[in-house]
């Protein structure tokens, strides 16, 4: 198949291109930046020769927009909001003006949709949107707002041959630098992976390979549409998250953090603490329901292969000949 990423170069189209490509298919990233074959230029936002490749492709698969590992300054959040909305605007145009449009169009959109909540679980049906909790910053009812407009965009995009799914996806966890899990392990390392403002908010992930497959799974899929949830079936809390990864690596200790604490490493590391302190309690209904399994549905054994996989790398740069071995696959199967 010909798949068309529009902006594939960061860590999660890296794990799709690398995934996808290595299964055979034809990818195509569209970027702001070409470097290398398979590369098409685009700037997220107007139309241009790019919208050829998406002319006769099969699907696209949309991760543009502006990193959310940033301070939320009002031009950040600004940034955010437009570089999704725009370049889902902009794709939704190339597929709608194909004079053979792809059979399916994922867009991804993200966990933050739903409210900052600890009582009860998230799923599609019955999930709270958020944007309306008491006592929480007011930046994070523009997050909200920011992740409304881009599904919205994709909703009202004029393309009746293509079905459109909405990846609301929690964090991927993959091995790979500058990833959310390498930030995070990193924490861990250096001691500082302890409990965050009492550690109880809850953190929703999944891992690399699951979210790959469930890709997969929604391509091949022609009754799958609108949103789905992109994310293991079971979220823990901050404090559980931190404790099992540093299991994984063999940290004994991590520092605990308070709130004002967590600010200042937040500035430090130029991110915002809505990604430590948020409660994300998401759970895949709909993936759950449609019969797809999970090959790593608990973080203890998901980051027991994150480590394995990040020290096999290490082994591979210190001593060039040796095997990086595939991604371990656990007993539970597959969909």
């Amino acid at each position: 198949m010909k798949i068309v990423i529009p902006g594939g170069t960061g860590q999660v189209g890296t794990v799709l291109n690398r995934a996808l490509s290595g299964a055979g298919h034809e990818v195509v990233v569209l970027t702001r930046r070409p470097s290398q074959k398979g590369e098409l230029h685009w700037d997220g936002k107007t139309p241009g020769p790019w919208a050829a490749a998406i002319d006769g492709s099969d699907i696209v698969i949309n991760l543009a927009g502006r990193s959310v590992s940033c301070r939320y300054t009002a031009p950040n959040l600004r940034a955010m909001m437009d570089s999704r909305v725009h370049s889902t605007r902009v794709v939704g145009e190339a597929i709608s003006g194909a004079a053979r449009p792809p059979r399916v169009w994922l867009q991804m959109s993200t966990a933050t949709v739903y409210a900052h909540r600890f009582d009860a679980p998230h799923d599609e049906a019955t999930g709270v949107i958020g944007g309306g909790e008491p006592d929480v910053p007011d930046y994070w009812a523009y997050s909200v707002e920011i992740a409304k407009a881009w599904e919205r965009a994709q909703e009202e995009a004029d393309t009746p041959h293509t079905r459109k799914v909405a990846l609301r996806s929690a964090m991927v966890m993959s091995p790979d630098r500058g990833g959310v899990f390498d930030v995070l392990l990193r924490l861990a390392r250096l001691g500082l992976g302890g409990p965050v403002a009492g550690g109880g908010q809850y953190v929703s992930w999944i891992h690399d390979r699951d979210f790959v497959r469930a890709v997969e799974f929604l391509v091949d899929r022609p009754d799958l549409a609108g949103p789905v949830n992109l994310a293991a079936p079971e979220p823990l809390t901050q404090r559980a998250f931190m404790r099992a990864l540093r299991s994984a690596w063999g940290v004994p200790v991590g520092l605990p953090a308070t709130k004002w604490m967590a600010e200042i490493g937040a500035f430090a590391l130029r991110s915002d603490t809505e990604l430590l302190l948020k409660s994300r309690r998401v759970v895949p209904g709909r993936l759950l329901d449609e019969g797809f399994v999970f090959e790593y549905d608990r973080w203890p054994e998901a980051a027991g292969d994150l480590v394995r996989r990040v020290r096999q790398r290490r082994l591979h740069r210190e001593r060039p000949g040796a095997e990086i071995a595939s991604p371990s696959r656990s007993p539970r199967g597959g969909a």
